[in-house]
């Protein structure tokens, strides 16, 4: 069944109007009639069922018949910030497969040895969408302007604390730290990773240091790795 993402749908009308893209998609592209039955996202938990009621290729009338709240809401908040790689594709990989995976937030973090100070945030979010659509996730990632990791650190957040990185230090793991059905935010560094006294300031502002095994890893690869860890110690 074709999914939508619709952002500005209201649940409590029986209506949807798509916008012209997304007209255009359904009716031109997956030629979808009227009667034919879709799915819609709001990206804050809705998932919604309906039908066309009116085929237009520029403004398709949908017919909402139910709509589940909290739609596979998981048991935690999870976090990652990370800098932005050199080849942004690598950071682009990364956003789709945390997205199907499961991640609430993202923050793009620039450090002192960050080889990329600014990111498309718009091209970016665009991906987050389409991975949405394509794992059927009700709930829509967010994902923050780029700001520097001295910023960042300092930010109030309710729950765990975490920075991953390769230099010497006593570290935990997070099988053995994490708080099951918790809030954790997990900070991931640049390819040449964060400078001693990035480490240092994060540890002075609450964060622990955490050890992702024992390979050193691409900065995608950790953060997905991070993703993934916390999403199956959360089953």
């Amino acid at each position: 069944m074709q999914l939508f993402y619709t952002p500005d749908i209201n649940p409590s009308h029986p209506q949807y109007f798509l916008n012209e893209e997304e007209s255009k998609h359904a009716i031109r592209v997956m030629r979808l009639e009227k009667g034919d039955e879709v799915q819609l996202i709001d990206g804050r938990g809705g998932l919604y069922q309906a039908s066309i009621l009116d085929a237009h290729p520029k403004r398709t009338i949908l017919q909402i018949s139910s709509v589940t709240p909290k739609f596979n809401k998981r048991n935690h908040y999870l976090h990652i910030a990370i800098a932005p790689t050199k080849n942004i594709e690598r950071t682009e990989w990364f956003l789709e497969k945390a997205t199907e995976i499961g991640i609430d937030e993202i923050s793009l973090i620039i450090s002192q040895r960050s080889e990329r100070k600014e990111a498309k945030v718009e091209r970016l979010n665009k991906i987050i969408t389409s991975a949405v659509k394509q794992s059927i996730k009700a709930y829509h990632p967010v994902l923050n302007e780029p700001l520097s990791f001295s910023q960042l650190i300092k930010k109030p957040f309710d729950g765990q604390k975490f920075i991953a990185h390769c230099d010497t230090g006593d570290k935990i793991t997070l099988k053995n730290d994490l708080t099951i059905r918790g809030n954790y935010l997990i900070l991931i560094g640049p390819e040449g990773d964060f400078t001693p006294t990035e480490i240092t300031d994060a540890l002075n502002n609450d964060f622990k240091a955490i050890t992702l095994g024992e390979s050193r890893l691409r900065t995608e690869t950790a953060a997905l790795e991070a993703c993934f860890e916390v999403n199956f110690l959360n089953r």
